[in-house]
């Protein structure tokens, strides 16, 4: 369904004039610096990694709520990367977006079910009344009930699992292809986290539904996705099924991550050495592998060559110059 090559977003860094005149550049913080993957109809892909890998850059590209830097976007086969004006419009009604913050996502001042039938209004022809009866039936499907007094609300009445479903039913009102979840249970409480994670997977089932799911926790991805890709530094590090990865991670940053997982075992030592220092600076990074600095089985020629995305089993993709080792 999507396919994204070698995409990139560099963002210009902010400075002062006279920094400016001195510098004589202008410097950029690579947020995105040549990604490919591709997200295949009716599969949750999920995108993991720290903060400042570059996930949600990516999954504001996909819909277009950014501009590439560089790369193209395919959506069905046609190249989304550089549309403009109503045909930009009419792809947005085939994929949608379910933020992190459910509260900073819906307008304070509006009624609930205003907001949640605002992208039917924009995309979908219908009278006030048949409006309202759409938007109720998505209420209902996402356990806002009852969904006659639930409309008239404000965002403050509404608990947070009950902020997180109403912006589950607005991305859901026009019946998209593909949903960019954003780290959509982040700010849940624990005790609805699981019951949200079962409800989008009953939806994906319910609306044919694809997810591009963001998340920098592996235990929700593995409870959700069907593929992931672990992304550092603008890079992706490693690509493949859930199992694959989970089982047999070969990228040391993937196995670092995931070894970083809690375990409610006190007895249970880490087999795999932890990387050391911090990110580098994305406006600098490093020559060759950008994880080298860190990475506990670092060569000397690792910060020589940048490393391809290679496949090392199938459909199990991987950028390291020494994966083979690993494997």
């Amino acid at each position: 369904m999507v396919r994204v090559v070698n995409l990139k977003k560099w963002f210009p860094v902010q400075k002062g004039f006279l920094e400016q005149m001195l510098a004589g550049r202008t410097d950029y913080v690579r947020a995105v610096d040549g990604v490919s993957f591709e997200i295949r109809r009716g599969e949750v892909l999920g995108l993991a990694g720290e903060s400042g890998s570059g996930k949600t850059t990516i999954g504001r590209l996909v819909l277009r709520l950014l501009e590439p830097t560089d790369g193209k976007i395919f959506f069905d086969g046609q190249d989304i990367t550089d549309l403009q004006g109503e045909e930009l419009r009419r792809l947005r009604s085939r994929m949608q977006v379910v933020f992190q913050d459910p509260f900073a996502s819906m307008n304070p001042r509006m009624r609930v079910g205003e907001q949640i039938a605002h992208p039917h209004k924009i995309h979908v022809t219908a009278t006030p009344e048949e409006r309202r009866a759409v938007v109720e039936q998505m209420m209902e499907h996402v356990g806002l009930t009852p969904a006659r007094q639930i409309y008239d609300k404000y965002p403050h009445q509404l608990s947070g699992g009950q902020r997180q479903r109403a912006v589950l039913a607005r991305a859901l009102v026009t019946h998209p292809d593909l949903v960019v979840a954003d780290e959509p249970i982040a700010m849940a409480d624990v005790s609805v986290r699981a019951l949200l994670l079962d409800l989008m997977v009953r939806l994906k089932e319910e609306f044919n539904l694809t997810y591009l799911f963001i998340t920098h926790d592996l235990a929700t991805a593995k409870y959700i996705c069907d593929r992931i890709g672990i992304l550092y530094l603008g890079r992706m590090a490693e690509i493949g099924s859930l199992k694959d990865v989970y089982r047999t991670p070969i990228h040391p940053y993937t196995r670092a991550l995931l070894e970083a997982v809690p375990v409610p075992d006190p007895k249970y030592r880490r087999a795999v050495a932890m990387p050391k220092g911090e990110i580098p600076n994305p406006i600098n990074p490093p020559s060759g592998c950008r994880f080298h600095p860190r990475c506990p089985f670092a060569q000397p020629d690792c910060s020589d060559a940048e490393p391809e995305l290679r496949e090392l089993a199938p459909g199990h993709f991987v950028a390291c110059h020494y994966a083979e080792k690993f494997v």
